[in-house]
């Protein structure tokens, strides 16, 4: 009777359907659980992360060194290959200039005249008679754009290279002690005399401009009347030429002063060549 009821329990048991398993309140549940799981992360952006080494986005984004031709010297500063051709272009270069360096050091003007140097500005002073005339020129753009362009079409190949010649204009002052006034002619070297020996009574120099300024003052008025040498008269030109070579500035002294900005000019671009050299090469 006893194994009967025990056959009638398990067939019981095994016909009843099973009980749910107990749900866990929804206010203690974590809000991941209850997310779909994630989905595999695509084949491409796991192999970007793995050339990335893990170190995150950063190393995504930061380029490789030694990338486009760098050369890497641990100054920090940027260097490449162009760079490096580019400083040992200059090194050449240099060297070139210097072996046709006409002046290691700057030539005097005759007369008594003393030079002051500024940078690319040079300033020649000669006191007469109670009076002081100054010259001021400045080096820059001073060689003439067509003087490059009439060397390579003139030279022949077995030919040296001609040399530049920087011919400035430049600014004569003469101040009397007697004065306020100064009297200020502005200078200038025509192309078509430069270098013109055919005649000897030829001016190499023109005055372009003439007028008075106040003494003692570096800014000059524009409201001061200027004479313009254009429509001159030439006999009060002529006059003003002599005026210029009683005091020492004629043709003599253009041709002097033309060897001297010539010289500057040299020693000013050789000098600019090694700062840039400097600028570009890591040191």
């Amino acid at each position: 009777m006893l194994l009967a009821r025990s056959l009638r329990a398990a067939a019981a048991a095994a016909l009843r359907p099973p009980l749910p398993a107990p749900r866990r309140p929804l206010s203690s549940a974590s809000p991941r659980a209850l997310l779909p799981p994630p989905a595999a992360a695509p084949a491409l952006a796991r192999s970007l992360w793995q050339l990335g080494g893990g170190a995150g986005r950063t190393a995504l984004l930061r380029p490789r060194r030694g990338s486009a031709g760098r050369v890497s010297c641990g100054c920090g500063g940027l260097h490449t290959e162009g760079d490096k051709a580019f400083a040992q272009f200059l090194t050449d270069e240099i060297k070139e200039e210097k072996k046709i360096q006409k002046h290691k050091s700057l030539p005097k003007v005759s007369g008594g005249w003393e030079l002051e140097v500024h940078g690319t500005e040079a300033k020649l002073v000669r006191k007469i008679a109670g009076e002081k005339i100054t010259v001021t020129f400045n080096i820059n753009n001073s060689i003439p754009p067509s003087a490059e362009e009439d060397t390579q079409e003139q030279q022949k190949p077995d030919e040296q290279e001609p040399e530049l010649t920087s011919t400035p204009n430049f600014v004569v002052e003469v101040i009397k002690d007697d004065t306020k006034q100064t009297l200020v002619l502005d200078c200038h070297f025509p192309e078509d005399e430069i270098g013109n020996e055919g005649e000897e009574e030829s001016d190499i120099f023109t005055i372009r401009e003439v007028s008075f300024q106040p003494t003692g003052e570096s800014d000059w008025k524009d409201t001061n009347y200027t004479l313009n040498t254009d429509s001159l008269d030439w006999a009060l030109y002529d006059h003003l030429m002599d005026f210029l070579a009683d005091r020492g500035v004629d043709n003599t002294f253009a041709d002097e002063l033309v060897e001297l900005s010539t010289a500057l000019e040299h020693q000013e671009y050789i000098k600019f060549l090694e700062d840039l050299k400097s600028f570009v090469k890591c040191q």
